[in-house]
């Protein structure tokens, strides 16, 4: 989680919306990253053996590279979807309506 703010509501249209996901995801790819790194170093310094820190580690790193290849290919299944011109978020209601045309006598 990053602890700078990010302001996700922006006046400028669903691309820099878009823009400001790719920032958050890279943001998570790169905090995993540094965990990856930092928490063996931790066990190690705390007396954990090199090979026994090493699991842990293989164990984030498998997990961060899933997680990396599973953001990437929806950013870009996100840009075919706008590319192809359908901007609608997925799940919207098709023909919703607020209110019907109501007569007083009905």
């Amino acid at each position: 989680m990053s602890v700078r703010p990010h302001h996700h509501a922006s006046p400028s249209g669903p691309e820099s919306a878009s823009t400001a996901s790719a920032e958050s995801a890279s943001d998570v790819v790169r905090w995993a990253a540094f965990s990856c790194v930092l928490v063996p170093v931790v066990l190690v310094v705390f007396g954990t053996s090199v090979g026994g820190a090493a699991v842990p580690a293989l164990g984030l790193l498998a997990v961060t590279a899933v997680c990396r290849l599973l953001l990437r290919r929806s950013e870009q299944s996100l840009r075919a979807q706008r590319t192809a011109g359908n901007t609608r978020p997925q799940g919207a209601h098709r023909g919703a309506r607020t209110h019907d045309r109501c007569t007083p006598g009905d």
